[in-house]
Parts: structure tokens; C-alpha cells; sequence
């Protein structure tokens, strides 16, 4: 009896803990993310409709650094009397718009490329090492400032450059589970029935896959917002007028002795919308992979 009462103290726990994550997250992230996601919509339309860029764009000289919790400004203005509310929820769309879109282009390539590694033969193998290793040889600075010099700052240079780069890292994971997945059982069975490589990569491979390629995605999400602010703030990202977190902790700086609360305001949803993003990823992470949860 006082054996049994001891194990339901011990699952009761585990069980209101179980009950207080969806999907293997926990409730305030997805709160969190949530929020995030509809701040990034929200700047996005701000950004993008003709109609409302005066939000963003409009500027009163006779407004300059207000501070924040001013009529008509909640968050203040910057050195040309711009509204920072709205410039940092379209600057925040931006950097979200472009780690979502490098997320998703490094993750395809890097799937594609790390299956054909994997499964297509020594010669694929070995092929696809060597482009991994010569792409990680090349830096994200060093190629946005080579595709600066051939399309010209921009988000398009930030995309490409931080693409290019992400994939590898992505790929040689993905080619370590192929290389465990190929061994399994019903990979053999498929095989024996004739199946070509192509069909048993999209049937069996993929789907299981998709965990890991899940709590990556989401990592890189991170990462590149990360790597977008640091190349804005070097003025090879968003170019002004458009706002973008990193280029306004840029403009921040050459005021920092007068005005504080531009750089506080960019840097803090900068870093909070990496931390929500690398907190769900570990929970995803914990939830796919029980040992991670056993071990806490």
C-alpha cells in the first residue's frame, strides 16, 4: 500500500507536468510564440501594405526623442521623430520574414543533401562531404560581402549568404540518421521488394526525419535572426529606410549618450525572440528524444 501511494506521489507530478505541455511544449512558450508570431504578422502587413508604410516611414523634426510612454507614441520616437512602435514591430517582421525564409531554404537543401550522402553510395558520400567541408570553410560575413559586391546590400544578400552557410551543419546531422535509418528493417524489406532509393527516401526516410529536422528548423530560425542583426548592423542587411532590429541597435548607437531607449528597445526583443525561439527548440528536442527526459 504505502508502495503504491508512494508511486502515485511520483507519477502525479509527472502527469500535471505532462498535462502542462502541448505538442512537448509548455504552455508560456507557446504563449510566447504565439505572441511572436503575430507581432512578426503584424509587422510584415506594416511593412508590406502601400497604405500603412506612413506608419513607419513618417517623419516630425519637431518630434525627435521622445521617450517612450509619449502621446501618440508608446515607445517614443528616434532622431528623426519616427514612431518606434512601429518601427520595431516591422523591424521585427523583417528579421523574422528573412530567419524563417533561411531556415527553410537551409533545411530543404540540407535535407536533400544529406540524404543523397547517406544512402545514394560511397561516391555520393564522399562527394557531399566535400562540398559540406568547403562550404564551411567560407564564413556567413565573408559571403554577404561577396554577394554585397554582386547584388548589392540587401536582404536578399543576408538570405543567400546565410543559406548557404546553414545547410552544411543541417546536412551532416541528417546524414549520421540515414546513415542509422538505412539498417532498419523495413528499409531492407523495401529494398528487397524492389523499391528505388529515391521512393524508400521519400516513404521511409522523410517522415522520420521530420523530428529532428523540426527542432533544427526552429534553431536556425534563431540563428538567422541573429546573424541578419549583425549583418544590418554592418550595413550589408536592410537598407534605410527599411527598419530591421539589427540596423536600428545601429542608428541606436550614434545617439547612445542621449537617447537609451532605441538600443534597449531593439537589443531586448532581439534577445527575447531568440531565447523564446531556443527554449521551444530545446523542449522539442526533450520531447522527441525521452533519454534527454529521463535524464532531468
Amino acid at each position: 500500500m504505502a508502495t503504491n501511494l508512494a508511486s502515485m506521489a511520483v507519477e502525479a507530478p509527472a502527469s500535471r507536468r505532462a498535462r502542462r505541455r502541448i505538442g512537448g511544449v509548455t504552455i508560456s512558450a507557446w504563449v510566447g510564440v504565439v505572441t511572436l508570431a503575430v507581432a512578426a504578422i503584424a509587422g510584415l502587413i506594416v511593412l508590406l501594405v502601400p497604405s500603412l508604410r506612413h506608419l513607419w516611414t513618417a517623419q516630425d523634426l519637431r518630434s525627435t526623442f521622445l521617450g517612450p510612454l509619449s502621446p501618440g507614441h508608446p515607445l517614443g520616437t528616434d532622431n528623426l521623430g519616427r514612431d518606434l512602435l512601429w518601427r520595431t514591430l516591422a523591424g521585427l517582421g523583417v528579421s523574422a520574414g528573412v530567419g524563417v525564409g533561411v531556415a527553410l531554404l537551409a533545411v530543404s537543401l540540407g535535407l536533400m543533401v544529406g540524404i543523397i550522402g547517406g544512402f545514394f553510395g560511397r561516391a555520393a558520400d564522399v562527394a557531399t562531404n566535400v562540398v559540406i567541408d568547403v562550404t564551411w570553410a567560407f564564413p556567413a560575413i565573408l559571403l554577404a560581402v561577396l554577394f554585397a559586391g554582386w547584388l548589392g546590400p540587401g536582404l536578399l544578400t543576408v538570405v543567400l549568404a546565410l543559406a548557404l552557410t546553414e545547410w552544411a551543419g543541417f546536412s551532416r546531422i541528417i546524414r549520421g540518421e540515414v546513415l542509422s535509418l538505412r539498417e532498419r528493417d523495413y528499409v531492407s524489406a523495401a529494398r528487397v521488394l524492389g523499391r528505388g532509393r529515391v521512393a524508400i527516401s521519400l516513404r521511409h526516410f522523410v517522415p522520420n526525419l521530420m523530428p529532428v529536422t523540426m527542432v533544427l528548423a526552429v534553431y536556425f530560425v534563431a540563428v538567422a535572426i541573429v546573424a541578419e542583426a549583425g549583418l544590418s548592423f554592418l550595413g550589408l542587411g536592410a537598407q534605410p529606410p527599411m527598419p530591421s532590429l539589427g540596423s536600428a541597435l545601429a542608428q541606436g548607437r550614434d545617439y547612445l549618450t542621449r537617447t537609451w531607449w532605441p538600443v534597449i528597445l531593439a537589443g531586448g526583443v532581439l534577445t527575447l525572440t531568440v531565447l523564446l525561439l531556443n527554449s521551444v527548440s530545446d523542449q522539442l528536442r526533450e520531447h522527441f528524444d525521452p533519454r534527454i527526459g529521463r535524464r532531468r
